[in-house]
């Protein structure tokens, strides 16, 4: 194997770097992201690399093409992670980004034009209450009202930003220009099932779903558990159970729709007492927007049917709205032939999960390969990719990497 051993053992230094002895943990703007980005930039710089950080803390490596300063090839992912993670996401996308600048002087080869992997700082959101910080900043799409959020020490970002050495009034200059960027790859592990379920590597990412994230407020009337009769019961937490049921059986049946309740509350939360108001989270994703959209219709409606019919009053309050990136149609036909080439079958599949490609969607066309993980699992010490699929991602990610440069030539 070519690329994946020297890709493991990076990955394995990256992850001895954690805030949680016996875990995986680095936070956005933590002494522990300050390490990990000095590893990384020394081995862009092993790779013969130009190395710079921006305004938001990306960390970017620069191979020139023939015109300095031009336009450039980007490939990336993340450093940061959740806590207690695992060792892929993220890091192997800019390891492997390294290990093909790496190949490409090994092998000779001259692109013509410029190509970047950039360590993107903030994907996760777990410090701040934002997600791809550092992509949306690359972008030039960083609301900065976020400056002022703070984590929960109370530590704002603009803080944050200051105490690791970066000045949060030149966040703007982090902007990347659509002319400044041809394109944009990222190789993920899938973070889920179907590539095992399938027996495959690789696979091809079709679009990043779109995510809907709601608040939904019942309000009945409590009472006592003993005196209150069945039928005078406006009981907040038997609708919000039967509104949880209403959004599994709109999303079961429907390929690449998923909706999930992840959070409830009900009070006055005593064991004995009718709960008279209840909250629940709605996490509502799907890559196509009209679906995403029809989904929370009716979701939206069979919830407040709940609520007629139990007398119960319901709020509903939108958190969060991120639309569907589909992925560029000519840098995806390169990935596919990549894959073929490597005498595999193509499995094309959305992304459930988000990704730094969202963001940088706004400024560049962009496209992604998947990598298997055991038993779909993520964001968890279990996280694992085998060294055969590593290697078979690599060399599908190289393989794009020389047909856009092929491309480019012509």
């Amino acid at each position: 194997m070519i690329f994946a051993p020297g890709i493991q053992e990076r990955l394995d230094a990256l992850a001895a770097i954690t805030a949680e002895p016996g875990a995986i943990t680095r936070l956005y703007l933590t002494p522990e992201q300050a390490r990990a980005e000095v590893l990384v930039a020394g081995w862009m710089r092993e790779a013969g690399m130009t190395v710079r950080q921006d305004a938001i803390g990306n960390l970017i490596g620069r191979i020139e093409g023939p015109e300095p300063g031009g336009p450039a090839l980007v490939v990336g992912s993340h450093l940061d992670t959740v806590r207690n993670a695992g060792r892929y996401d993220g890091p192997l996308g800019v390891i492997t980004g390294i290990a093909c600048v790496e190949a490409l002087a090994r092998d000779g080869i001259r692109l013509p034009h410029a190509l970047e992997v950039v360590a993107f700082a903030d994907e996760e959101g777990v410090r701040f209450p934002a997600t791809l910080t550092g992509s949306r900043a690359f972008a030039g799409h960083l609301d900065p009202a976020l400056l002022d959020a703070a984590d929960a020490d109370g530590t704002t970002l603009a803080a944050a930003m200051r105490d690791y050495g970066l000045d949060p009034s030149t966040i703007a200059t982090a902007a990347r220009r659509p002319d400044e960027i041809l394109g944009y790859l990222e190789l993920h592990i899938e973070q889920g099932p179907m590539l095992e379920t399938a027996d495959l590597p690789v696979g091809v990412v079709t679009a990043i779903s779109g995510a809907s994230r709601l608040e939904f407020t019942l309000t009945g009337e409590a009472g006592h558990a003993g005196t209150v009769a069945m039928s005078a019961r406006r009981d907040a937490l038997a609708g919000a159970a039967e509104c949880v049921l209403a959004v599994e059986a709109r999303c079961s049946g429907e390929a690449h729709l998923v909706g999930t309740v992840g959070r409830i509350e009900a009070l006055p939360g005593a064991v004995n007492t009718i709960p008279g108001l209840t909250r629940f989270s709605l996490d509502l994703r799907a890559p196509d927007d009209a679906r995403r959209r029809a989904a929370l219709a009716d979701i939206r409606a069979a919830c407040k049917s709940v609520a007629d019919r139990r007398h119960l009053d319901l709020g509903i309050r939108l958190l969060h709205e991120a639309e569907a990136v589909p992925c560029d149609p000519v840098l995806t036909a390169l990935i596919r032939d990549a894959v073929t080439a490597e005498g595999l079958p193509i499995l094309a599949l959305p992304s459930g999960a988000g990704h730094d490609g969202m963001a940088v969607a706004a400024v560049a066309p962009i496209a992604m390969v998947f990598v298997r993980c055991r038993n779909g699992i993520s964001h968890n010490p279990a996280e694992f990719a085998s060294l055969p699929d590593i290697e078979t991602g690599a060399r599908v990610l190289f393989a794009t990497i020389n047909g856009f440069g092929a491309r480019s030539r012509v």
